[in-house]
């Protein structure tokens, strides 16, 4: 919690920390009225997904350039403008009167998210470096909580009762709050990196951090959309507690988040990196009993496990010799990003294939490939 209390303390670390409040706070905005507007517009599920499509499209259309934007304006500016640019198209998809609107909108709003997600983990990882205090992990514990308080605000659905003035009450909030510290971070930059040649033993580390990324959001991804079924049909739990499994993960993974920072200090990034994974396998384990107790137990073991490798790996793409920090987030981010989107489609193949169970035993698959990765990526530091 030491890392939390340096976020609440020095408006220094809370200014970045807010950002990626944020971010969780305009996308969920959109996501709770997402049912208001294919109701609306009066689509069908594929015309769904494929507006859907057009936010992650734009999110990975911006990745290939973030790097170069974050170097040409300076890693503090780009954020802001980034907080300025999300606050500008976070409105938008609620307020399409058309499908072909909404996927303009949605292709745009996803490139503002995409960008703010490089500038606000590159600007985390310089201060790291400026002030050798480790707070990446509470900033991602804090994306969480951004999740929590527009869970609390989805109850402001009924007495509202317009999408788009919910969301312009959120930006306008929001933006007020950031107006009050963005210049703790403003004239932030990423200072030059002396460049090695290139070389395939450069690019191995960022090329195990992409592996790890990959299959570890993949992972997080297949929890998120597959946990309530998992509940449902194997552990054949009671219809109040198909949920159970998703808080408990999402429980655990905003404490571990909290703690992640003080741990990693002790023990080191690669270190962490192993122990968040050995916990989450022991989570597969609990989850494959068939127990419904047992399995939300080891859902909640995923959470606490998953919420230390993420953070940990952006802390480490953007220190790897020899490469930008942008360039190093960018990876990550890309690669971590592409597991969340392909794994749950992965496993909902698995699951057609074979069986929902025979899903989670790949998981704890992917689990333990990432432990082997990991004991590379530490060869490869040492």
């Amino acid at each position: 919690m030491k890392s939390l209390q340096l976020i609440f303390s020095n408006s220094r670390y809370f200014a970045p920390a807010w950002v990626f409040t944020s971010l969780n706070i305009w996308f969920g905005t959109w996501a709770i009225y997402i049912p208001s507007v294919k109701e609306k517009l009066d689509i069908d599920k594929a015309d769904l997904g494929i507006a859907i499509f057009c936010l992650s499209l734009g999110v990975f259309t911006i990745f290939p350039m973030a790097s170069a934007i974050i170097n040409r304006f300076g890693v503090g500016r780009t954020t802001w403008y980034c907080v300025l640019l999300c606050s500008l198209t976070a409105i938008f998809p609620l307020m399409a009167p058309n499908y072909y609107l909404l996927m303009v909108s949605l292709f745009v709003f996803g490139l503002a998210n995409g960008l703010t997600d490089i500038a606000m983990n590159t600007l985390v990882t310089e201060i790291e470096k400026e002030d050798k205090k480790n707070f990446m992990s509470a900033a991602h514990g804090f994306f969480s909580l951004g999740g929590v308080l527009v869970g609390l605000g989805s109850f402001l659905i009924p007495v509202i009762g317009n999408p788009a003035l919910h969301m312009a009450v959120t930006i306008v909030v929001v933006l007020v709050i950031h107006l009050f510290f963005y210049k703790k971070y403003f004239d932030i930059v990423s200072p030059p990196v002396d460049k090695e040649q290139f070389s395939l033993k450069l690019l191995k580390p960022l090329f195990l951090l992409g592996v790890i990324a990959f299959v570890t959001m993949g992972s997080e991804g297949a929890i998120v959309d597959w946990s309530g079924l998992y509940l449902k049909e194997i552990t054949l739990a009671p219809e109040t507690m198909i949920g159970s499994g998703f808080l408990a993960f999402s429980i655990a993974m905003t404490l571990g988040r909290f703690l992640g920072d003080g741990i990693s200090e002790k023990i080191g990034s690669i270190k962490i990196v192993v122990l968040g994974t050995v916990i989450a396998a022991l989570g597969y384990g609990l989850v494959l009993t068939g127990d419904t107790l047992l399995a939300i137990a080891g859902f909640a073991l995923n959470g606490l496990g998953f919420s230390v490798i993420i953070p940990e790996l952006f802390r480490i793409g953007g220190n790897v010799k020899g490469i930008e920090s942008a360039k190093g987030v960018s990876f990550i981010a890309g690669t971590g990003y592409l597991g969340f989107l392909m794994g749950p489609v992965i496993l909902g193949f698995v699951a057609e294939e074979a069986s929902l169970k025979h899903s989670f035993y790949a998981l704890l698959g992917c689990v333990l490939l990432v432990l082997m990765v990991t004991m590379g990526l530490k060869r490869s530091k040492a």
